[in-house]
């Protein structure tokens, strides 16, 4: 006990610490995601704001072209001052300037960076330059413009980057925050989602500790009363026939552990996807009615009768053995649980599409909270589930397997089991399937 704790303890760490593994990749992912995206809005932000400022300051130049043009043009001696930056309307957040080719500016001193944007401009027209103070990013665009007598200006428009940057900064911290939130939010619901995602594993792991703890119950019952006849017998000199009849009760028992052993080994077959499925046209009223001649003498042994009742031809497309098996199973159950002197009934019906098994007996029924749990393995309500049911046919029988089987068979002919019952009122058993469809070979994977 305490090594199976200390397996499922280890179980749990392992599985907590996947699930911390989970969330972490589900954080980390969408932060980095998230930083991605970042860059890219940064980036994306960035150059839309140096293609505003630079239309800007386009726009600033033509405007300053525009009166510089009129008032050389409204001054027939070309001597006015085309533009005075202490007295003309200037533009908020730009600098302007009109200067020669040179840079050279009759009421201002340039630096020397636009000095030589200017001499640029007034070779191609247009230029643009950045540079950079210690904190302060100026941008700068220049445009020459012809004016009378052929003389050459350049207008200079200059804008601080830093400055206009600076209104962006609310949105950088709004994008921050976001980000800080939705990691928050992603790490939570991640964490729940890694919970989610593994609870089945959790659930798998429970139910296979639970049925191997179960099978291991089981199996330790037959081999316990194997063992126990075998040192009775040897515990003194017996006569033949004492030693036979020690010997035929442990044949009962090795059968009945070989037959479990054998079920075990199709569950965990049907679990894994590797039990194969021979699937053929056949008819289920020829397969129903062969397993009824055995069962009739498993019932004769009990004094219960098994009546044929309405058959119809029925075609299912299925594997004929698991079918077979499929009708011993609930016929061997009805005969189980009906006392002396009941019966048995057996239908099968064609209903238009469908293809119906109907199993009806007289016994002691199945009271309502036990039905929904008839189909896990290894349930047995009724107390009169005996472990000596040797006369059964059902490889299942008296271990809880047998309608566990039953209900595997019938999902994986696309079939549905359904149980009405009542208490000391006998139980209905009907088994629907689809009708006949073009074969084709299909395995229980």
């Amino acid at each position: 006990m305490r090594s199976l704790d200390s397996r499922r303890a280890s179980f749990t760490h392992s599985l907590d610490r996947l699930r911390w593994r989970l969330t972490a990749w589900y954080a980390g992912t969408f932060l980095v995601i998230l930083a991605l995206l970042g860059i890219g809005m940064f980036a994306a932000i960035t150059w839309r704001f140096d293609f505003e400022l630079d239309r800007s300051l386009e726009e600033a130049t033509q405007e300053l072209v525009r009166v510089a043009t009129a008032r050389d043009s409204a001054d027939a001696s070309h001597t006015a001052v085309l533009f005075d930056p202490r007295r003309d309307p200037s533009i908020p957040g730009r600098t302007l300037f009109v200067t020669d080719t040179l840079g050279a500016s009759p009421d201002t001193t340039l630096d020397p960076w636009l000095r030589r944007l200017a001499a640029d401009a007034g070779r191609h027209r247009s230029s643009t330059a950045v540079k950079t103070e210690g904190a302060r990013i100026l941008r700068a665009t220049a445009l020459a413009f012809p004016l009378s007598a052929g003389r050459t200006r350049v207008a200079i428009a200059v804008a601080d980057e830093i400055e206009l940057e600076d209104q962006y900064a609310s949105l950088i911290a709004a994008f921050v925050a976001s980000t800080l939130v939705a990691v928050v939010l992603v790490a939570i619901g991640g964490w729940l989602l890694a919970r989610k995602s593994t609870a089945p594993v959790e659930e798998a792991f429970s139910h296979m500790r639970r049925f191997m703890a179960d099978a291991a119950h089981e199996l330790r019952t037959p081999l316990s009363v194997v063992r126990a006849r075998a040192e009775v017998a040897l515990q003194r000199a017996r006569d033949p026939g004492e030693y036979a009849d020690a010997l035929r009760g442990i044949e009962q028992e090795t059968t009945r552990l070989g037959r479990l052993v054998e079920d075990l080994l199709m569950l965990a077959k049907a679990d894994a996807g590797e039990r194969r499925i021979d699937r053929r046209r056949v008819f289920l009223d020829d397969v129903t009615l062969d397993a009824a001649e055995a069962a009739s003498v498993i019932a004769e042994r009990k004094s219960v009768r098994v009546e044929v009742a309405d058959f119809e031809e029925a075609p299912v497309i299925a594997d004929p053995d698991l079918l077979r098996q499929l009708v011993m199973i609930l016929l061997d159950n009805a005969i189980k649980f009906t006392p002396p002197g009941g019966h048995v009934r057996v239908q099968v019906m064609s209903r238009g599409t469908c293809s119906e098994l109907i199993v009806t007996d007289t016994g002691i029924g199945i009271p309502d909270e036990q039905i929904a749990h008839v189909f896990e393995r290894f349930y047995r309500g009724d107390p009169s589930r005996t472990r000596g049911a040797a006369s059964s046919g059902d490889s299942s029988a008296g271990v809880g397997l047998g309608l566990s089987i039953a209900q595997w068979i019938a999902a994986e002919h696309d079939g549905t089991i359904d149980i009405t019952s009542a208490s000391g009122e006998g139980t209905r058993v009907a088994v629907r399937f689809a009708g006949p469809a073009p074969l084709r070979e299909v395995s229980s994977s």
